[in-house]
């Protein structure tokens, strides 16, 4: 039986980061991964696919290019599903080949199979060969990842039918589809899909779409969403899905119906907890599958054990999912290095146009009682922002009494760049005078930073 300071399951954001730090501090390491590549959902079929796709959408449709100048640019062609996949391929295979000599540079020993517990610090991997091939772990870091969560009323073995896994691998580039749930995944694929000229219809059970965000970026990025012809039906359940010869039928709550080529599921995601063995070290998962752990360290209750990523629940983001892999390495070994995540951290959603936050939101002040003045922007009135034809803006939430910045909130293109500017500011607790004092490039959109803010001032001299 191999024996090593750590045994990491899953290849994804979580477990190479997590395999290349212990490896680094001289660790002997092994990581198991399911699936004959790399990656995980990242690279797989979640963050890099959608991400790649969505500038693929972009780029075929002539969106940025509409409008500007007067010329209505668009494709002198249909465009074909193999146009739509080719750099989805080439991105994801770059990436596969980067983790796996990631993995080998740091000298990690890396198997192919699925795992499971055996004993409190043995693992059996299956698939990796006639036999179980077995383990001995000082250590474990889970890091399975997560699945999209499969509604029971949809039938997932038609071919019409996707969950937002299989979208990826889409069949041909629909003439019109439903997307049903208004989270970040089903805004991102509504956008990416009616760039293409896709009828876009998103079914949403509550009132608005990504309930988390600024009150008025929600309202912008409907707006645009709108404005690239999808019809919102909100709030509306789906009661029952049936599959027709021309496509898809939906039933809705309402009595209505709605038929189109396919349906995108998007109903949340569960950890990739089943069938690990999780009995025989004593550890249990919540209904959605996710491992409770502490918030600082990450381990589980089982001392020896920690989890990482989407199996621990929200916020379930490839970017924090990479640090907590660093820390919890960092505590399973006591090394003397980074020992906690940041506690801000930016969300990036990539809609048209993106959005992005950090740090507190104008609801959160609301109910936390703190007095603060907000200062906007817009892209309209930006020279870079009228150049390419931009009509977001960013918004500065900062503490009435002294200034501190405390949240940003931005939505346009390159929103998920803009926003590092204020979270690094959140992070050095930074006040107004930052912006005020720093010279930014012109024209830029970046420039923003600075008339938020004296837009700030002038609204809290106003009130006075």
């Amino acid at each position: 039986m191999d024996e090593f300071d750590l045994v990491v399951i899953g290849g994804g954001a979580a477990g190479e980061r997590g395999a290349a730090q212990a490896a680094y501090f001289g660790k002997s390491v092994a990581l198991i991964e399911k699936e004959p590549v790399h990656g995980g959902a990242m690279v797989n079929t979640g963050t890099l696919p959608s991400k790649t796709l969505r500038e693929t959408a972009l780029y075929l449709s002539g969106f940025r290019q509409r409008g500007l100048h007067g010329v209505d640019l668009k494709l002198s062609r249909e465009a074909s599903v193999d146009d739509f996949l080719y750099r989805l391929e080439a991105v994801v295979t770059e990436e596969r080949t980067r983790i796996s000599q990631n993995l080998a540079r740091h000298g990690v020993r890396t198997f192919h199979g699925t795992a499971r517990f055996t004993g409190p610090h043995e693992l059996a991997i299956d698939g990796a060969g006639a036999e179980p091939r077995r383990l001995r772990a000082r250590h474990v870091l889970i890091a399975t990842g997560s699945s999209p969560h499969r509604p029971p009323q949809f039938p997932f073995d038609h071919q019409r039918v996707y969950d937002s896994d299989e979208i990826v691998r889409v069949h041909d580039i629909p003439k019109s589809m439903v997307v049903v749930g208004g989270g970040v995944i089903g805004c991102e694929y509504a956008c990416l899909f009616a760039a293409l000229g896709t009828r876009v219809t998103l079914v949403e059970p509550k009132p608005t779409i990504l309930g988390f965000l600024d009150d008025d970026v929600v309202a912008t990025l409907k707006a645009r969403m709108q404005a690239l012809d999808i019809t919102f039906r909100m709030p509306a359940q789906v009661w029952g899905c049936e599959t027709t010869k021309q496509g898809v039928r939906l039933s809705l709550d309402s009595g209505d119906t709605l038929e189109a080529d396919c349906v995108l599921v998007c109903a949340g995601r569960q950890g990739n907890t089943a069938g690990l063995g999780l009995e025989h070290v004593g550890l249990e998962t919540n209904k959605r599958g996710h491992l409770a752990v502490d918030p600082v360290s990450f381990r589980t209750s089982a001392p020896h054990i920690a989890a990482v990523g989407d199996v621990v629940g929200l916020p379930a983001l490839a970017s924090t999912s990479m640090e907590q892999a660093r820390v919890a390495v960092v505590h399973l070994f006591d090394l003397k290095y980074k020992t906690k995540v940041a506690p801000i951290f930016p969300y990036g959603i990539f809609t048209i146009p993106e959005v992005a936050m950090a740090g507190e939101s104008e609801r959160d002040l609301v109910a936390k009682g703190i007095d603060y003045v907000a200062g906007r922007a817009d892209f309209a009135h930006n020279a870079r922002g009228v150049m390419v034809g931009d009509e977001g803006f960013l918004k500065l939430l900062f503490r009435r009494e002294d200034l501190m910045l405390l949240g940003v909130h931005c939505v346009g293109e390159n929103a998920t760049e803009l926003i590092h500017v204020g979270l690094v500011a959140l992070m050095s607790q930074a006040s107004a005078d930052l912006f005020i004092e720093t010279c930014f490039n012109y024209p830029t959109i970046s420039e923003a930073y600075k008339y938020a803010t004296y837009d700030a001032l002038g609204r809290r001299a106003q009130k006075g």
